[in-house]
């Protein structure tokens, strides 16, 4: 994911909400509680998104919390089995935990954004494996059902539905690079001689 104004991955990440609490009254933003409030009370727990929470937390008006998708025990489910815990599940089905998880280590404190970047790089590094092997299975298991007729997509889309939004590009370029080669492999001098 880029860091880029434009990025639309940026954005979708920094649309996401995340809970504050008020330090301070506030007037006229009762609004932002879904409230009929008019006014934001101190020790009020509001849920903005993440880029007004960047606004709020950097001028002392809000704190916040860690948000659930980062909570210590989702941090237990990954350090026991990475890859059997839905990350698409913990920010929504297009969501993008790892953006979201990047976004957040911004508002944190250097001893507590570097145990998030570990728990969001050892996360990456024991998914990654499982995301391309799948990848290369659902790749061959389709070219093989589409010469007999059976699909093979079913499994295939139960298995993206849990992936985070990042691990999905990965495992459509991984399929696309399989079916490539296997394409090759076949036309070439070496495929027709076997």
């Amino acid at each position: 994911m880029e860091d880029d104004y434009y990025s639309i991955e940026s954005i979708l990440a920094e649309n996401q909400k995340i809970q504050c609490t008020f330090k301070i009254d506030v007037p006229d933003m009762g609004h932002l509680d879904g409230g009929n409030e008019r006014d934001i009370k101190a020790l009020s727990k509001v849920q903005v998104p993440l880029w007004m929470a960047y606004i709020l937390i950097y001028s002392d008006y809000a704190d916040f919390t860690i948000p659930p998708p980062f909570s210590a025990r989702v941090r237990s489910a990954l350090n026991a089995e990475a890859r059997s815990v839905r990350l698409s599940n913990l920010v929504g089905q297009a969501g993008l935990w790892y953006g979201f998880g990047r976004m957040i280590m911004r508002l944190l404190n250097d001893d507590v954004a570097k145990e998030m970047s570990d728990v969001l790089v050892k996360t990456f590094r024991d998914r990654l494996p499982e995301v391309i092997d799948q990848a290369q299975h659902f790749a061959s298991v389709h070219a093989s059902s589409a010469d007999s007729g059976v699909g093979g997509d079913n499994a295939t889309m139960l298995f993206r539905e849990g992936l985070d939004g990042t691990e999905r590009e990965l495992f459509a370029l991984a399929q696309d690079s399989t079916r490539r080669t296997k394409r090759w492999y076949e036309t070439s001098e070496r495929g027709r001689r076997s």
